[in-house]
């Protein structure tokens, strides 16, 4: 499996390639956008870790541009750290968000983790109903009112595992163990910014309440 790691900082990108490969990865890097979208074309990438702060384009269209004709994960890999940055590029597509500095452990977990969700494992194959809101976890589709919803898969797991049990208060180490499905000490603004761009996709904050110091819940809204 190879990893495309679009990193134009050679100190990073020495780093991280030196790192991925001991964890068992074959990495190609390019250093600016259009190389990116050029070599996911050709095919054969995995995953893609994508900087936002490139010499030729914003990283956000880089993302836009490859979303327009693959369905590769991609994981943000930015210094960026404001909310807005984040659910931007989470809603043009993007699988998950990490602020830079991270650690390899975290990065590998992050890669293993968008893998698994791009293969579909563990997703049940059942229909979610949480009153004019309709999941269907074998089509991966989301409508509603009737409308369709249009969800990064990350977005899809997690408001289909609060979907699940709506009226549940989740913690946020529960909700990073089952979706993310990995061990999480550290900050949790990558959940705060998938959240966030789920509520604006549906029109309703109100559908995913913030339960101070715990967590989150599904709220169904008339």
């Amino acid at each position: 499996m190879t990893i495309l790691l679009v990193e134009d900082d050679r100190a990073i990108a020495e780093a991280l390639i030196d790192g991925l490969r001991t964890n068992g990865y074959s990495v190609s890097q390019v250093v600016s956008g259009a190389e990116a979208v050029a070599k996911v074309r050709l095919g054969g990438i995995t995953t893609v870790i994508l900087d936002l702060g490139l010499p030729d384009m914003d990283g956000t269209e880089v993302c836009r541009n490859i979303r327009a004709f693959s369905h590769v994960p991609i994981i943000v890999a930015s210094a960026r750290e404001t909310e807005m940055d984040r659910v931007d590029v989470l809603e043009l597509g993007a699988d998950d968000y990490l602020v830079k500095p991270f650690g390899i452990k975290e990065l590998v977990a992050r890669i293993h983790a968008v893998m698994r969700r791009a293969t579909g494992s563990g997703a049940p194959v059942t229909q979610l109903t949480a009153g004019s809101l309709v999941m269907d976890t074998k089509a991966r589709s989301v409508l509603l009112g009737g409308a369709v919803i249009q969800l990064t898969p990350k977005e899809f797991e997690l408001l289909a595992y609060l979907t699940r049990e709506p009226g549940t208060v989740f913690r946020r180490a529960e909700i990073l163990r089952d979706v993310w499905e990995t061990t999480w000490f550290g900050t949790t603004k990558t959940l705060d910014a998938h959240v966030a761009s789920i509520r604006k996709k549906l029109g309703d904050g109100a559908w995913i309440e913030s339960v101070r110091g715990v967590g989150f819940t599904l709220r169904v809204v008339a």
